[in-house]
């Protein structure tokens, strides 16, 4: 991970969320979800200390992490697409709105841009079937589009 440092500002901070909760039974995710806020993300250098710092084994943080789609070892972008795949969303295109996303930022689902302005994702219902296909970018809602609309919506945020 490129960055990490024991004398960064980050690094001590997640050691304080550590020294914090290390005496409490159960808090395993808080200091996770805690430590995502940090760093954005949790790399496996992130969890080494975490694991450490709580005295478990680094398989169950590894594990809790990987189970719980909040937490992310990979990073997130400050632009964060989301692509809703659900069933009325799949149905009106959505998935051809994720391949023309993929094809403009040049990442796939789950990775982030070089520059880390964009990331994306793709989930399952969001609750806006009225709207299909449906995608977010943050708290940006954006329904009934086309891959065509995706770079005049894009162009908004680099800017």
């Amino acid at each position: 991970m490129s960055g990490f440092s024991e004398n960064d500002e980050k690094y001590q901070k997640l050691l304080e969320i550590i020294e914090t909760n290390k005496n409490v039974r159960g808090s395993l995710i808080r200091v996770l979800h805690d430590s995502q806020e940090v760093y954005g993300y949790l790399p496996i250098e992130v969890q080494k200390v975490i694991a450490e710092g709580l005295g478990v084994p680094l398989a169950e943080v590894y594990g809790v992490v990987t189970f719980y789609a909040q937490f992310s070892v990979k990073p997130k972008g400050d632009y964060r697409v989301s692509v809703c795949l659900g069933t009325a969303c799949y149905v009106k295109g959505s998935d051809k709105l994720l391949e023309r996303l993929e094809e403009e930022l040049g990442v796939s689902v789950g990775d982030c841009t070089a520059d880390g302005r964009f990331s994306i994702e793709a989930c399952r219902c969001i609750g806006a079937c009225g709207l299909a296909p449906v995608f977010t970018i943050n708290k940006d809602v954006y329904g009934k589009k086309e891959p065509d609309d995706i770079p005049g919506i894009l162009a908004k945020y680099r800017d």
